[in-house]
């Protein structure tokens, strides 16, 4: 699999409101949007620093994937997502190389297509995801 860039970094947060006060004040951050996934149980602040995104992401239900990491492992970087050519393909790729994958199918959200991919075991603690905007859903 060959990441083209990093597309986003999402840190996991208590208060979002709290934590847009803190980014926006201390390195004058200026907001890009704001979404709500029912999915992922989350509500998220979207900032671009050039090209790479950083998202705030406050849980909205004490069991989504961003409350269970704040409970084990307290607020911090949550995810780092990869942008590649074809999120099937690297899908396949990385199946082939014998890693275990997290997601085994596509999700869609806001027009792209993303995978969470291998454990945060597999790379030094942290949580992997790919997506492209190739075929978005």
């Amino acid at each position: 699999m060959k990441a083209m860039r990093i597309d986003h970094i999402s840190l996991a947060v208590k208060d979002l409101s709290k934590a847009r006060e803190a980014y926006e004040k201390v390195l004058g951050l200026e907001l890009d949007s704001t979404y709500v996934s029912e999915r992922e149980k989350i509500r998220v602040a979207r900032y671009y620093l050039g090209d790479v995104a950083l998202e705030l992401m406050e849980p909205t239900a004490p069991d989504s994937e961003v409350a269970k990491f704040i409970e084990r492992r307290g607020e911090g970087v949550f995810v780092i997502s990869y942008e590649v050519g074809d999120v099937d393909e690297a899908l396949a790729e990385l199946r082939k190389q014998g890693c275990k994958l997290i997601d085994e199918k596509v999700r869609h959200l806001l027009g792209a297509r993303y995978a969470f991919t291998l454990h945060p075991k597999e790379l030094c603690g942290v949580l992997t995801e790919v997506i492209d905007y190739r075929r978005g859903g």
